[in-house]
């Protein structure tokens, strides 16, 4: 995977309300809003950073195991371009998941974690998935 230098780097946070945390952010953070799906969803940016701020219907909240799904199940979120093809090289190399693959209006995610328990979240973006439903 490489990432250009122009992308943002991704951090998704699970919250309460998507609302009050995207007016929270913009409010009193100097973030400015990127895209409301509330109550769903919305993402806030302030320079590189874009933070995604995920309520409990989105899927990026679906996807998380129960025993990290209050605060501090945070992640990075990485954005790759064939997320089978991810799935499928990290699985040949003994890589366990922790959650199954959930599809959801913004795209399809997986979540693996790094020897520490730290969640990583592989997301492909709705424009690039295949048309073949899963």
């Amino acid at each position: 995977m490489t990432t250009s230098t122009t992308e943002y780097a991704s951090v998704r946070y699970l919250v309460d309300d998507v609302g009050a945390a995207a007016d929270f952010y913009t409010g009193h953070l100097g973030f400015t809003l990127h895209t409301n799906a509330a109550p769903a969803f919305a993402d806030v940016v302030r320079g590189p950073l874009r933070l995604l701020l995920s309520g409990p219907a989105s899927s990026g909240a679906r996807a998380t195991p129960a025993d990290t799904a209050g605060p501090g199940g945070n992640r990075i979120h990485l954005v790759v371009a064939d997320l089978d093809a991810e799935i499928e090289r990290l699985r040949a190399i003994d890589i366990e998941f922790r959650s199954d693959l959930v599809s959801g209006p913004g795209g399809r995610q997986i979540l693996l974690a790094d020897p520490a328990g730290n969640l990583i979240e592989l997301f492909q973006p709705a424009t690039a998935v295949s048309s073949t439903p899963r």
